[in-house]
């Protein structure tokens, strides 16, 4: 069904850099407690969903800002799977020839990207594997930031049973279980029954903030498997964190 969002083109300059950014919006009302008993968290930090005003930005400077958070899984049977993310890619939407909505293109699979920021794109590709992104911007601007690696932080159990084919679970070491974009949607159960979620609001899956990123820590290169979109395979865009052994 399509939802009644307004459709509308976006412009905006050719990327040719990406400086480092902060982002100046905090969560408010955030709970101070100490969870050091979760592996990957410190304690003292503060715990709180990421809020729409942090995702309704431009993809390039969200897809610097989600590097360090936390995206959650909720399961049907309460068990919460966690991973930081620390590889994402940007997708400038109507201008950006690697995006689906290139052109102005909306079709009921790209439905979501049309829609608010803060909310999940969930596709189905090559009839296999499955890719999450996270809507930027607004509602007719249709650009999203893919969540390409995650490290694992929470149900690590669990998602080494997800992942597990030809490989038993305990051979699965913890690099292998998010590195990539299919195999995070494997490990966390995510299918397109999840595509449009909010994840500012949601209780099966969601974002919250994690450790603070500097910029420094931030390394740019071109994006992955993307060969057909011409000058825009070469543009930086795909983001990682420095050093960190779960990138894809």
């Amino acid at each position: 069904m399509r939802r009644p969002w307004a459709s509308g083109t976006a412009t905006r300059p050719s990327i040719t850099s990406t400086p480092g950014s902060r982002s100046p919006h905090r969560r408010t009302g955030g709970q101070r407690i100490s969870i050091a008993s979760r592996p990957g968290f410190i304690s003292g930090v503060v715990v709180g969903r990421l809020t729409r005003r942090f995702h309704a930005r431009e993809p390039v400077t969200l897809a610097r800002a989600l590097l360090g958070q936390v995206l959650v899984r909720v399961l049907d049977d309460g068990e919460r799977l966690a991973g930081r993310i620390v590889e994402t890619e940007a997708y400038l939407g109507v201008i950006d020839r690697a995006a689906h909505t290139y052109g102005g293109r909306r079709t009921p699979r790209t439905e979501s990207m049309w829609g608010p920021a803060g909310h999940a794109y969930i596709y189905f590709l090559y009839g296999m594997h499955h890719c999450m992104n996270v809507v930027a911007e607004g509602p007719g601007q249709p650009t999203a930031v893919l969540i390409r690696a995650l490290e694992p932080l929470e149900g690590i159990a669990r998602m080494r049973r997800h992942r597990a084919g030809r490989i038993p679970p305990p051979r699965l070491r913890d690099t292998d279980l998010c590195s990539g974009p299919a195999k995070l949607a494997q490990a966390l159960a995510l299918d397109r029954h999840l595509d449009g979620t909010d994840l500012v609001d949601g209780d099966r899956l969601f974002l919250e903030r994690g450790r603070r990123v500097r910029a420094e820590d931030i390394l740019a290169g071109p994006r992955i498997g993307i060969a057909y979109a011409g000058d825009w395979a070469l543009k930086p865009l795909r983001f990682t964190l420095r050093g960190n052994p779960h990138v894809s």
